[in-house]
């Protein structure tokens, strides 16, 4: 067996304590004996529930050596909030114990640059590799294996029931419910996330009067009137776009392969044979049914009259910036609202409303980027929000926004410019429909629907800002090297049959903080040139890398795409870096 790098494992502290041990609290000492593996992770982060969604096949079959510990790491400020983190461990079922550690305390004994990543630490206690980003279920399932034989011969292995404790289960009509619609018969639909269901309710939004979808469903969010009368349902954990007919009660699938999407996959063609990924919301405009892909930060379209889907906007690279569709940048699209010439979006990650018109141009109302939020009215161009999920299109060509992290209603009027608070106290408000005169919110954390008259006048709160509390790196002006690690796992190799299995692409904001190194490439180093007189910024950072089956008797190899996008604050200084690490898979040995 090849050796192996080992680092000791630094000890888990996290000032919110353990969730889902019974209220146990566990050190690293106690673990001795298992495979553990560390997930880093934060409830906004659509990647972060991918891969919560990728280790549950390898947490039901080695149940009795390995421990996912998922250690919860918040950007937002809401997130550091210890009965947000509750919830959002039951509201996505994590079965496994979560260590909640608001002030990035373990995040940074680790080293941990970017949300996801995967920690492997082995039965006597030292860290054996690093993953950062989606794909790598497969890999770690060898490891896990490899360590599983090295340790039971050398005898310091431990088997037997891990320290997962469920919750007791509440009893509520509705559980983290997502999105609601009214329905030509005064009734609401309400896709109740959680429980992986669509529910009718009476007019008063309390009544059930019908559970529709017994395991169509997985964790559904938005919901949009179709122009015949059905509903279209974004299908979120599925990755499939599903209409239901509220007459006949029938359940089709419109879209989607029930498989992820991921880069270089096809992004257009017949419907039912091109992947999605975590579609969020759905909207009805330009007669076209658009869909927010939350896990791929773009806008896709399905045309019914084709039965095709379709890259409408975006690039695939997180962040905010504006201009032609094709071109533009988003960051996890979460809630869409049409009007007759605009379709808005709530921007979740970069915490902005933002527009696209008919000319299929996209413009920012509100926000200013990833690392910036917080409740703040007034001018749009200085007016912040913290994650919102939804959006609402008022009858006076204002737009409501379920400012989802600060418990807010808000709303913004794009003639006059002005951002402002309708109602608070609203817990995780993730979208709003309107019922005549009144707004029905959907409250995800009460787990109910709020009815609330329009006010006229808005509400006064103490305006607050943020910056994510995530330290910036600190760099040398002038060369930097950047180095993606990435080693294949074992078993396999990159994938060069048909040319270079890797790709980076490197950007900034502000973009004159790279002189040079920015742009796409195959190699993952690079050579960074940084402007000594920008002395703050984001770096950002996307990897991809291939790689499959080494066996040349093997025909058809099984191959994996492993990929992260990095988010990288930095602040430039004469006794920084002149080297950035970033582990894609492995171990920096640099």
């Amino acid at each position: 067996m090849a050796s192996r790098a080992r680092v000791r494992a630094p000890e888990l502290i996290g000032k919110g304590g353990w969730l889902n041990t019974g209220d146990h609290q566990y050190t690293l000492a106690d673990l001795r004996g298992r495979i553990v593996i560390l997930d880093f992770w934060t409830f906004c982060c659509v990647n972060c529930l991918h891969v919560l969604d990728e280790l549950r096949e390898l947490e039901e079959k080695h149940r009795d050596t390995v421990v996912i510990i998922g250690v919860h790491s918040p950007k937002f400020v809401h997130e550091a909030e210890h009965q947000a983190v509750v919830d959002a461990v039951e509201r996505y079922q994590v079965h496994h114990p979560v260590l909640d550690d608001p002030e990035l305390a373990t995040w940074k004994q680790y080293a941990v640059r970017a949300w996801p990543t995967l920690v492997v630490i082995d039965p006597e206690g030292y860290v054996v590799a690093q993953h950062a980003g989606e794909g790598h279920a497969h890999a770690i399932e060898k490891l896990v294996e490899e360590l599983e034989a090295e340790h039971a011969a050398k005898g310091t292995l431990r088997r037997g029931d891990g320290p997962y404790v469920a919750p007791e289960p509440v009893a509520t009509d509705l559980r983290f419910p997502g999105k609601a619609v009214l329905l030509p018969s005064g009734n609401l639909l309400v896709s109740d996330s959680t429980r992986n269901q669509l529910v009718e309710l009476a007019p008063d939004g309390e009544s059930v009067v019908r559970r529709i979808g017994d395991g169509e469903f997985n964790e559904p969010q938005g919901l949009a009137p179709l122009p015949d009368g059905r509903i279209a349902v974004a299908d979120t954990v599925n990755h499939s776009i599903r209409a239901y007919d509220p007459e006949s009660g029938a359940i089709e699938t419109l879209a989607g392969t029930g498989k992820q999407w991921w880069q270089g996959s096809p992004t257009s063609g017949p419907a039912l044979d091109v992947s999605l990924s975590s579609p969020w919301d759905v909207a009805w405009w330009g007669e076209r049914l658009w869909i927010a892909m939350a896990g791929v930060h773009q806008l896709w379209t399905y045309d019914p009259a084709t039965g095709t889907v379709e890259v409408a906007a975006g690039t695939t690279n997180e962040g905010l910036v504006d201009g032609p569709a094709a071109e533009a940048w988003f960051a996890q699209p979460s809630g869409l609202a049409a009007t007759e010439d605009r379709l808005w979006i709530a921007d979740s990650e970069t915490s902005a409303v933002r527009w696209i018109d008919r000319d299929l141009v996209v413009h920012t109302a509100v926000g200013t980027g990833l690392f910036d939020f917080g409740h703040r009215d007034g001018e749009a161009g200085q007016a912040l929000l913290q994650h919102p999920l939804g959006v609402t299109a008022l009858p006076d060509g204002s737009v409501a926004i379920s400012d989802t992290y600060n418990h807010a209603l808000r709303r913004y009027d794009p003639v006059g410019g002005q951002v402002t608070t309708l109602a608070t106290d609203l817990r995780e408000p993730s979208g709003a429909v309107l019922v005549g005169d009144d707004i029905v919110v959907v409250e995800s954390a009460r787990h109910r629907l709020t009815r609330l008259r329009l006010p006229e006048d808005a509400v006064r709160v103490e305006s607050v800002a943020h910056r994510t509390q995530r330290a910036a790196t600190e760099v040398a002006a002038g060369k930097l090297q950047l180095d993606v690690v990435f080693q294949a796992p074992a078993g396999q190799k990159l994938d060069t049959r048909y040319g270079p299995s890797t790709r980076l692409l490197v950007s900034s904001t502000p973009p004159e903080l790279l002189i040079g190194g920015d742009g796409a490439g195959t190699d993952l180093s690079r050579e960074l040139e940084i402007d000594p007189a920008v002395a703050e910024g984001v770096l950002h950072v996307s990897a991809m890398a291939a790689s499959c089956d080494d066996d040349p008797e093997n025909e058809y190899p099984a191959c994996h795409v492993h990929q992260q996008d990095w988010g990288v604050p930095v602040r430039v200084s004469a006794d920084g870096a002149s080297r950035l690490p970033l582990v894609l898979a492995g171990m920096d040995q640099g």
